[in-house]
């Protein structure tokens, strides 16, 4: 299973959020490239950038930081972007300056015929972020929670072809309080495409605890504020994820 850095992006510079409120904005570093180089030598596999200030704009916003990241990183590993993702051009332009994977977001609950556009467009390379609190999907930066149930979208959204589903429990986002497994396997379950989970891991149990569930479909869990505030050790996670669940 992969353990995947998160490096949240706001104003320049990398951020993280208290459930995914901008006013709870934490630096950790003013230097995206040299962080997005930091967890490649620290061993990572994939990396996972959030335009923060793109998602609440629905444009992209932090396009200078975003070149930054894959000028460090080059063709080593993988980066996937999420954030105020709303046209075919963007998607194309952010796969032609090196993002292997596009996250759509809000775009793809309030405008589904632009997901499955993007999915015919660029097959392979589109993944769907479905954030939810209680079960239903949340939307614009999670200032709104809509009536969607989340397992639903997210089976419909498959058939569209999306390459992965994101799958982020809004209420453990940031607070260091546990993945919940439970959420995360029942959407697991409920496809054929893989699920990275989102939102709670705070220390090396819950990387021993989500490799248990691993077969279930779940590839990858993102980290954000763990590994930045010390609970997590990077590289000792990613270690014990292959030792319990075999290289990915």
């Amino acid at each position: 299973m992969l353990i995947i850095p998160a490096i949240d992006l706001k104003d320049g510079h990398c951020v993280r959020l208290k459930q995914g409120l901008m006013e709870e904005a934490t630096v950790f570093s003013e230097d995206p490239g040299a962080m997005a180089r930091h967890w490649l030598d620290a061993g990572a596999r994939r990396l996972h950038l959030v335009d923060l200030n793109g998602a609440f704009a629905g444009k992209p916003v932090n396009g200078s930081a975003i070149r930054a990241i894959v000028d460090a990183v080059g063709t080593d590993i993988p980066v996937q972007l999420g954030g105020g993702i709303r046209d075919l051009e963007t998607i194309e332009r952010y796969l032609d300056n090196g993002i292997s994977y596009v996250i759509i977001g809000t775009a793809a609950v309030k405008n589904p015929g632009f997901l499955h556009e993007a999915c015919y467009a660029f097959p392979g390379q589109i993944i769907v972020g479905l954030d939810a609190k209680d079960s239903k999907v949340a939307v614009d930066g999670w200032s709104k929670v809509t009536g969607h149930d989340v397992i639903d979208l997210a089976k419909k959204f498959e058939g569209y072809g999306v390459e992965a589903i994101v799958y982020t429990d809004i209420g453990r986002d940031g607070m260091l309080s546990g993945v919940n497994i439970e959420a995360t396997v029942n959407l697991a379950r409920a496809l054929t495409i893989p699920v990275i989970a989102s939102g709670g891991i705070t220390n090396l149990d819950d990387v021993k605890n989500l490799c248990t569930v691993e077969a279930e479909g779940i590839m990858g869990a993102i980290t954000g504020r763990a590994i930045y505030e010390g609970t997590l050790n990077f590289a000792e996670a990613q270690k014990l994820a292959d030792e319990l669940g075999g290289t990915a």
